[in-house]
């Protein structure tokens, strides 16, 4: 029942500025429709005027000229119509006034002027007459001899006919000019008469929709004043607010609406900090997911084998390495470290990764000094590098060497991890770009570590910086991070020149 009525409260403002706008509306379109209706009966009557003129012109400028010559040609003979073979197409004179004949009823068909009427009727009668004098002078032709009397027939008759026909043309195409001007004088107070109802229409529609707004204003705007004045209110942070209204109708829906989703809100920002607070714990346990156990328990191993081999010395360098890896992943809960920090903490990782595999892996770190005071998201560099280590270089038959780059270009920071490794083919590189960049969600060996440093980065950064990947199998891959340069100890200005690049760290070769 509740739902019925609402439905009905949802109809009224509805029902009512529909009415309004066909109101409104209504006068204009029907006026538009009578005055389409009457510009195109205009127009019809203009075209057919102007095609009749254009086609009665062709006559004029060449009827006369063209029948005056075939005639004459015929009667000396250089057009042969006595011998039907040897007759050219188009030396038919008698035809050319058929032709004409037929266009000129076919006009008076189509005109209501008496003036062009009796025009049309006058060269009809002319047209008749001269298919009279042309077949005299054929049937002579025809008979043979006859030149003199053909000669003078063609002069006395012909040539005075044509003539005759051709002003009965000028005159026709003037009689139809004066009624193109008639009809523009038509056209031209039609418009006048359409601008004065439309102005007067729209001023009895501005004093109408004047008075209508008044009714509408307390009704439907006024409420909804106050509805944005609330909304304003709250999005100022003002959780207390509530909107009431007694109009009966789709505001008092609007309203509870607005009073639910306000209440529902301040529950969610309640909850919000505490959100927030797991979304960031959920993170850092991702990123320590990136570390390998396995990584660690070697490296144990390592320690405990090289302790009771009596190297104690070595061990102890195991163990400070391996302090200083996991003081910087660490890092006191600390999400952004300098690349000094990162550099130590992939320096201590490679030198780890050295002593178990000096056999099969050398290693080269190169940053520009410049770089090393400015900020960066730990654990940025160590997945790609361990991607490096176990996906390239352990899959290569012989050494292979890992370099690693940083260096400032255009106020950005670039990274660079190079390996001589296995490399990829062309669907193992697409796969893993699919995965770096969101394409594709089945996460595969090799690619965890890499894709969620490029998340990290686009959700800090945004889009315009992250990881871009290249390899050729058998020849090995070159992984290059981008992130801006920002603010850390270092006091140079972002744009400053580059300093000559420092090697931090170098093993092997």
């Amino acid at each position: 029942m509740k739902t019925q009525r609402r439905e009905e409260k949802r109809s009224s403002i509805q029902t009512k500025l529909k009415l309004y706008i066909w109101i409104c509306v209504a006068p204009f379109v029907l006026l538009a429709g009578l005055s389409v209706f009457s510009m195109y009966q205009y127009y019809q009557d203009y075209d057919s005027l102007i095609r009749n003129i254009a086609s009665a012109n062709t006559y004029n400028i060449s009827f006369k000229d063209d029948m005056d010559e075939m005639m004459y040609k015929i009667i000396i003979g250089s057009a042969n119509w006595t011998d039907a073979e040897e007759k050219l197409e188009g030396e038919d004179p008698k035809g050319m006034i058929r032709d004409a004949k037929a266009y000129f009823n076919a006009l008076k068909g189509q005109t209501e002027g008496q003036d062009v009427q009796a025009d049309l009727d006058a060269l009809i009668r002319l047209l008749d007459i001269l298919y009279d004098r042309v077949d005299d002078i054929l049937d002579n032709v025809e008979e043979g001899g006859h030149y003199d009397e053909n000669v003078e027939m063609l002069d006395m008759n012909i040539r005075t006919l044509t003539t005759l026909v051709q002003e009965d043309i000028q005159k026709y195409i003037y009689d139809e000019a004066v009624n193109i001007e008639k009809l523009r004088q038509q056209v031209s107070g039609s418009l006048i008469r359409l601008i004065c109802s439309l102005l007067a229409i729209l001023l009895l529609l501005i004093v109408f929709s004047v008075f209508v707004s008044e009714r509408l204003a307390d009704r439907v705007t006024k409420p909804i004043t106050d509805l944005c004045g609330m909304a304003e209110k709250f999005s100022k942070g003002d959780f207390t607010v509530s909107y009431h209204t007694e109009t009966n109708d789709e505001m008092e829906t609007l309203a509870e609406n607005f009073n639910n989703m306000v209440n529902e809100i301040r529950m969610l920002v309640n909850n919000i900090h505490k959100e927030q607070e797991n979304a960031k714990n959920m993170e850092l346990r991702l990123l320590q997911e990136q570390i390998n156990p396995h990584f660690l328990y070697n490296t144990l191993d390592t320690i405990t084998w090289l302790t009771e081999s009596g190297d104690k010395k070595q061990a102890v360098r195991m163990i400070q390495e391996l302090s200083s890896f996991f003081r910087t992943t660490l890092s006191r809960g600390r999400e952004q470290i300098t690349v000094r920090e990162e550099q130590e903490h992939i320096h201590s990782y490679l030198e780890i990764q050295h002593f178990r595999y000096q056999d099969i892996m050398d290693y080269d770190i190169r940053f520009s000094e410049e770089i090393l005071d400015c900020g960066i998201r730990k654990l940025t560099l160590q997945p790609i590098i361990e991607n490096a280590l176990y996906h390239g270089i352990k899959n290569k038959r012989g050494k292979g060497s890992i370099i690693v780059t940083g260096e400032l270009k255009g106020g950005d920071l670039v990274f660079t991890i190079r390996d001589d490794g296995i490399g990829m083919t062309t669907e193992e590189l697409e796969h893993l770009r699919g995965l770096i960049d969101g394409r594709i969600e089945k996460r595969t060996k090799g690619g965890f570590g890499m894709a969620n440093v490029q998340k990290r980065i686009v959700m800090q950064y945004g889009r315009s910086y992250g990881i871009s990947v290249e390899s050729v199998h058998g020849k090995g891959t070159r992984v290059t991070v981008k992130i801006p340069r920002e603010p850390g100890t270092d006091s140079r200005h972002p744009f400053e020149a580059e300093s000559p690049t420092v090697i931090v760290e170098k093993r092997g070769r």
